[in-house]
């Protein structure tokens, strides 16, 4: 682990952190001088390239698309872009990548197909480490006879030991649903080999990639999981759920779009009609991937998505540590999951003795901008014994976050916590 974590040192000074800040217009606005945001698991700010490319839509192909006349015209060939090249960044086949308004609409588009792929007597895996839009819909199979069982974390450090799962498949489980990374626990879940002793048991894999995605796009292919979720709102783009499903899965379930849409696969899981310029805009998270890898010297397409992954990381693990040390020294706070950083994204849960959505209130005037409360992951805190009443203070940051700004909130904490 420590060699691991030199290798994100080394590579931390690499990346131009005044380069990539220039890239997103929030860092400009008069009104937000002066806060440092730290409500990113939440969404992110939008970069500049899915801004201009959002603001062109409206203004110049506001019109149903696919037509032959220019402005229809160009505007599906955008749409077409967006998921041509963020199936390119992922790993994955075009037609495998679809979109929907929210990823939890999707997964309950997808929730559905799998209630009628399932036969009477099959059983499905959830976690109680989710976030509820990738627990809720699943557990909600119970109601149609489909056993659900739990694969728990440790109620200690949050953890989901893949033994526990091995111990729990056999020839009824037909899937297995777990996060990437919890929204609250913040460990970084080893997808490949989880999805490994899953698919040996003959189980299909989704894993919610919510709040791993923003710190990096995922190799998917090299994921090995039939499904990979995410949110682009969260990834400093436009508000649209973003579905990978690998195309022998996705044909093997039912089709939940139009009949005559059936034989296309990301038209499969998509029963109303997308948000076109949203969709369009998506292209400019490509476009951001892209411009990054060639300022710092790399390729694009996929490529750019690794290098982008890989810097980002290194940056935040490097901002990260001095915050998870202070928070775990703290005698008044419980750190919530790891205490190091490379085994964690940048999200950073501390359940206090105090009401954490007054501690966020009282970061506020000194510009830190935060939240408390539950955070939609009510099952992973209880498990962990976490007063509800109370919540946890959640502080959330990706590779645009500077170091000064961590020394500001661990500062601000100092005076609240």
């Amino acid at each position: 682990m420590l060699a691991h974590r030199a290798l994100f040192v080394s590579a931390v000074h690499m990346m131009d952190i005044a380069w990539v800040r220039s890239q997103f217009p929030a860092f400009e606005v008069p009104s937000l001088d002066g806060q440092a945001f730290f409500e990113n698991a939440g969404g992110s700010y939008t970069c500049r390239q899915v801004v201009d490319r959002l603001h062109r839509f409206y203004t110049e192909r506001k019109v149903q698309p696919y037509a032959p006349y220019d402005a229809s015209r160009l505007g599906g060939e955008e749409m077409d872009e967006a998921r041509v090249r963020l199936a390119a960044m992922l790993g994955v086949a075009t037609h495998e990548l679809s979109f929907g308004p929210s990823t939890t609409q999707n997964v309950y588009v997808l929730a559905n197909a799998v209630r009628r792929w399932l036969k009477p007597g099959e059983s499905i895996i959830v976690t109680n480490q989710d976030h509820e839009a990738n627990s809720g819909p699943w557990r909600r199979l119970a109601e149609e006879g489909i056993e659900v069982r739990e694969w728990q974390i440790d109620p200690v450090t949050g953890i989901l030991d893949p033994a526990d799962l091995a111990n729990m498949l056999d020839d009824k489980v037909k899937l297995v649903c777990f996060p990437h990374c919890s929204n609250v626990v913040g460990a970084i879940n080893d997808v490949p080999a989880i999805t490994a002793i899953a698919k040996a048991a003959g189980a299909r894999v989704v894993v919610d990639g919510v709040s791993y995605a923003p710190h990096g796009f995922a190799d998917v292919a090299a994921l090995g999981c039939d499904v990979y979720l995410f949110s682009s709102y969260k990834t400093y783009g436009p508000h649209q759920g973003v579905m990978v499903i690998r195309e022998d899965f996705g044909f093997e379930l039912p089709n939940q779009g139009h009949h005559f849409n059936g034989d296309t696969l990301y038209y499969r899981f998509t029963p109303a009609g997308p948000d076109h310029a949203q969709v369009a805009a998506c292209a400019g998270m490509a476009d951001y991937m892209d411009d990054f890898s060639a300022h710092h010297g790399g390729g694009t397409g996929a490529k750019a998505a690794r290098l982008a992954h890989d810097m980002m990381r290194a940056h935040e693990v490097t901002l990260l540590q001095p915050l998870l040390d202070y928070v775990s020294a703290k005698n008044s706070v419980r750190l919530i999951g790891p205490s190091d950083a490379a085994g964690r994204a940048p999200t950073v849960a501390m359940a206090l003795n105090t009401s954490a959505e007054d501690a966020a209130v009282a970061l506020a005037p000194l510009g830190i901008m935060a939240g408390g409360g539950d955070f939609y992951a009510g099952r992973p805190l209880g498990a962990l014994g976490v007063d509800m009443d109370r919540g946890v203070l959640r502080v959330s940051f990706v590779h645009y976050t500077q170091k000064a700004e961590v020394d500001r909130l661990i500062a601000a904490l100092e005076q609240v916590i």
